[in-house]
């Protein structure tokens, strides 16, 4: 699918990745650089995390004779959408009370600590993320996902992929609550961000968080990234620049 975004060559990319990364050295008698990032779609891809609940569905589906099951069985990662809605029918699943019971079975287990083994990194962003923190940056996961239900498994996750975290300069930001709207939440949260140092770049694959970002530190670079967003985003505001992931 074309993207209505002007997406950067390889190397303006890796021009602008490298520019962050310069400056998230400290300089002396400065406030300490500070790298934001969300997760979901942005440092990390979420769609292995729902192929696998919806195989997972194919396998219950299928132990009782259900003639969806394969369709379901069939769920690769690159196919599917942002929302679960079209994905199904991307699959050919348009049964509303299997609809019903696939959104279901999905919500339990999408939002929980268990699954989120599933993610992968996006390419370079780990990489990228140790490139900032080792150049003298603190490094914030400020995330829509919420502290009770993902808390616990966001850091393994973080950890377990290879990125900073539970170190010092290393912070992971969550919601107290699934409820609150995510951009909400960063909207009312991220000015706190100056607390703890300086906002050089910022990092979200919402445009409505990176206008926000582009508001709040109109010094730092806001930075979308261009995978997959919520239906209906507002333009991206004129000084937010765009990346397809963190290769350098």
């Amino acid at each position: 699918m074309t993207s209505p975004y002007p997406r950067p060559t390889k190397d303006q990319q890796a021009q602008l990745l490298r520019s962050i990364v310069e400056r998230c050295a400290r300089a002396p008698g400065d406030r300490a650089p500070i790298v934001v990032f969300d997760l979901d779609g942005t440092l990390m891809d979420n769609r292995p995390r729902t192929a696998a609940i919806l195989q997972e569905l194919a396998r219950e589906l299928h132990s009782e004779a259900h003639g969806e099951a394969e369709r379901l069985a069939s769920a690769k990662t690159e196919e599917l959408a942002y929302l679960l809605g079209d994905s199904l029918r991307r699959l050919g699943v348009e049964h509303p009370d299997l609809m019903h019971r696939a959104e279901s079975f999905w919500r339990a287990r999408f939002f929980s600590d268990s699954y989120l083994h599933h993610d992968i990194a996006l390419p370079g962003s780990v990489e990228f993320a140790r490139a900032c923190y080792e150049t003298g940056a603190s490094l914030v996961y400020f995330t829509g996902r919420d502290l009770p239900l993902m808390g616990l498994g966001s850091f393994q996750s973080l950890r377990d992929l290879g990125f900073p975290i539970g170190v010092v300069g290393t912070e992971l930001v969550c919601k107290p609550d699934a409820a609150i709207p995510d951009e909400e939440f960063k909207r009312a949260e991220g000015p706190k961000l100056s607390r703890i140092g300086r906002v050089v770049a910022a990092f979200d694959n919402e445009p409505g968080n990176c206008n926000a970002f582009a508001e709040m530190f109109p010094q730092a670079h806001s930075l979308f990234v261009d995978t997959q967003h919520l239906p209906g985003a507002p333009p991206l505001d004129g000084r937010v620049r765009v990346v397809t992931d963190f290769e350098m």
